[in-house]
This record gives C-alpha cells, sequence and structure tokens, in this order.
C-alpha cells in the first residue's frame, strides 16, 4: 500500500484507475438489506456509465451466474459486449481471471463496488491492499446483507488501508476541471440519467437556458 493519502496524488485520475464490479447478480440483491436496492441499482450503473465516459477500464465479474443469476441488465447494458468473468472463487482477488487483466493494465489505483459489503468486497480490497494497489471502496455502489454488516465491513476497511468514496466522488475527481470539454458533456449526460437532484437541477438549468435564447430572439 503506497502512502498516497493526501495532496494532488491521493485523487483519482482516469489515467491510473481501473474499475472492478463484482456480483452485481440477482441473488445478492434477494439478501441485500442495507440500502434501498434501486438505489445501489442506480449508482452502480451511473458508476459504470462515468468510467466508460472517462475511458478507464472495467470489469464486470460474477459468482456462479448458473445458480445466482446474470448480472442485472442494466449494468451490462452499458458495455453489451463484455462477457463479465464468473468465478467459483468467492474472493474476487483469488481469480487469474480478474487480476491478470488488472496486472496487465498497470494501473494501481484500484476501485471496487460490490455485493455483498462484508464477503466480496472486502476479501479483494484487503487482498488487493496487500499488493500495494491504492484501494476505493465505492460504499453507495456497495450493499450488505444487513446495515451492520455494511457499516462495519467499511469500517474494517478502512482500518486495513482503504478508501471509502461515492459515486458520484469519483466521478467528479476524474473530471477535476470543467474546461475538460472533452469528458464534461458526458458526465453532465451521466448525472442527468442517474445524479437524483443534481439531475433534476441540470435539466432545469437547461430549460432556462432555452428560456433565455428563445426571449433574446
Amino acid at each position: 500500500m503506497s502512502d498516497n493519502k493526501t495532496g494532488l496524488k491521493a485523487l483519482l485520475r482516469p489515467e491510473d484507475s481501473i474499475v472492478v464490479l463484482i456480483d452485481h447478480q440477482p441473488f445478492q440483491f434477494a439478501n441485500l438489506n442495507s440500502h434501498e436496492p434501486t438505489m445501489i441499482v442506480n449508482n452502480v450503473i451511473g458508476l459504470a456509465k462515468g468510467a466508460k465516459a472517462f475511458e478507464v477500464p472495467t470489469i464486470l465479474t460474477t459468482v456462479l451466474e448458473e445458480r445466482g443469476g446474470y448480472i442485472i441488465k442494466g449494468l451490462q447494458d452499458v458495455f453489451p459486449d463484455q462477457k463479465p468473468i464468473n468465478r467459483t472463487w468467492v474472493n474476487t482477488w483469488e481469480d487469474t481471471n480478474v487480476t491478470d487483466v488488472v496486472k496487465k493494465s498497470g494501473r494501481k489505483q484500484l476501485i471496487l463496488a460490490a455485493l455483498w459489503t462484508e464477503v466480496c468486497l472486502a476479501m479483494p480490497a484487503i487482498h488487493a491492499l496487500g499488493e500495494g494497489y491504492d484501494v476505493f471502496v465505492v460504499t453507495d455502489a456497495s450493499g450488505g446483507a444487513s446495515k451492520e454488516s455494511h457499516d462495519m465491513a467499511v469500517r474494517r476497511l478502512v482500518q486495513a488501508g482503504a478508501v471509502p468514496i461515492t459515486w458520484l466522488a469519483v466521478l467528479s475527481e476524474w473530471q477535476r476541471d470543467w474546461a475538460r470539454e472533452k469528458t464534461a458533456g458526458l458526465l453532465a449526460g451521466v448525472l442527468a440519467e442517474h445524479g437524483g437532484g443534481t439531475g433534476v437541477a441540470f435539466a432545469w438549468e437547461l430549460q432556462l437556458l432555452a428560456s433565455g435564447q428563445k426571449a433574446s430572439k
């Protein structure tokens, strides 16, 4: 684990990031009790769309999909040509089909989201920390079997050295500067679809701008 906890190096950079989305499947959602499931669906899809916009490599993975179900459709739709890596390992970081892709990328800012937090997020995060990765756990795109299990897992991860973060914070750090016009428009689109109040406010702003343009003619 590096000591990049403060300063500019502590912030996420698209060129150094890689995302692994773990087990957003029906079986895991069936016992998700730490969050409202629709929020996790919204947030993980928003995170995935943001990663695609910023050209951040993203790995989809499932566990025993023949019994636990396929990855949720909204997430698969973001990467329609990617076949999720189906595992038997509970700990994703013990599956070389996943870790080989991460290692080959050469990227060290590892961003993880998973169901459940206490198992499928905690295990690979702690394991990867031991191999020198800067691990960021997206807490609102992950969830546990209970609020307590989610909260205790996040506490454990923080003690181990992982950085808890939300999906909007991830995208904001990747953008960093609104002068980066290439991604600013794409980010605005993601926020409009998945940003809740932010998306509503953005739509309102566009309405006001359009009204102003009509009034000036």
